[in-house]
């Protein structure tokens, strides 16, 4: 069956800030065929998108876009302790979440409600409360977008980084997300408590020998605690990386701020939280015109409706000058502005 172009379409429905921009070429795939036809549409330039839960739009754009919404979902493979899931690029992430957490299959539970779907998750490397995506990751296929040819990724071919890929650098824009491929255990889980405020939110729920579901549960009751939801608000969650600095750097803060939070890595720097520099410098809860800082959260830029991609950059710029100035370090953008 070939796939249906539309032309001139807005973007608004597709993207969780709420931009209305518009798309001069759109459709939507939910095959590996219907990919590869599009792809031979001939229409350039071709932007692919999930959820549109990392994107700010900032202009109309030109070319072909492409709604991923391939949607298989099987476990391939059982070992011993282990179980490999292949889950279609065009899942919402959260759904995934959901279904190995059901199937007690443990591994993703601290990742729960991350927005976004599956296709994006190699792309940023996500994560969350301790855990990322490189953690259980096993393989992804992915399609050339010059050739249409398919090729495998496994975890050293993705050279995940912090919040990074090489889908982010070398290979921006050269392959589109098929499928991703995790290894999950299903029984003697391996539990991550120690991030975060899943631990209090665990003993306030009343439970003391938790599972895999008891920790899903806890990490999207602080989510929905502290974020806003996208439907209600326009956002992408977390606008910018937590940044890893020098202990210099962070000892120079000390100075003047001796309460400054900070977590050790492994090559000797340090991350601090992003929204714990924002807030610092005033910008929590501060608006904006039609955007702002969200009041729960500084890392989250908000569209409180109307506001441009523009706009919502404009503020980002400043909010980065304001940390830069204050604190001599340079906070990098999580989210893809187009």
């Amino acid at each position: 069956m070939a796939i249906k172009i539309q032309h001139n379409v807005s973007l608004l429905p597709y993207n969780t800030f709420g931009i209305d921009v518009k798309a001069a070429f759109f459709t939507s795939v939910r095959t590996e065929g219907e990919m590869r036809e599009a792809l031979r549409s001939g229409i350039s330039p071709v932007l692919v998108i999930g959820g549109g839960s990392n994107i700010l739009f900032t202009r109309d754009v030109a070319g072909l876009v492409i709604k991923n919404d391939i949607s298989d979902f099987r476990i391939v493979r059982q070992f011993k302790n282990r179980a490999w899931v292949d889950a279609g690029a065009g899942v919402p992430w959260h759904d995934l979440v959901i279904r190995t957490v059901e199937a007690n299959l443990g591994g993703l539970e601290n990742m729960s409600l991350i927005p976004g779907t599956v296709g994006a998750a190699p792309v940023q490397n996500i994560g969350a409360y301790g855990v990322e995506l490189k953690d259980v990751f096993v393989s992804l296929k992915a399609m050339e977008t010059a050739t249409g040819r398919t090729r495998t990724f496994n975890l050293k071919a993705c050279a995940f980084g912090y919040r990074d890929s090489i889908f982010k650098r070398e290979l921006n824009g050269k392959y589109i997300i098929l499928s991703v491929r995790v290894s999950l255990t299903t029984h003697r889980h391996n539990l991550n408590l120690s991030y975060g405020d899943i631990g209090k939110t665990l003993a306030s729920m009343g439970v003391d020998k938790p599972g895999i579901r008891d920790i899903s549960q806890a990490v999207c009751h602080i989510r929905r605690s502290k974020l806003p939801d996208p439907a209600e608000i326009g956002n992408c969650g977390s606008f910018f990386k937590n940044p890893e600095t020098d202990i210099a750097v962070l000892n120079e803060i000390r100075k003047t701020h001796p309460d400054v939070p900070s977590y050790p890595l492994s090559d000797g720097r340090v991350k601090v939280p992003a929204g714990w520099l924002i807030e610092q410098c005033g910008w929590k809860g501060k608006k904006v015109g039609n955007t702002g800082s969200y009041a729960r959260q500084a890392l989250v830029l908000v569209n409180y409706g109307g506001a441009t991609g523009e706009e919502v950059k404009n503020l980002s710029d400043q909010i980065i000058l304001s940390v830069q100035n204050t604190f001599g370090i340079t906070l990098e953008r999580e989210v893809n502005i187009i």
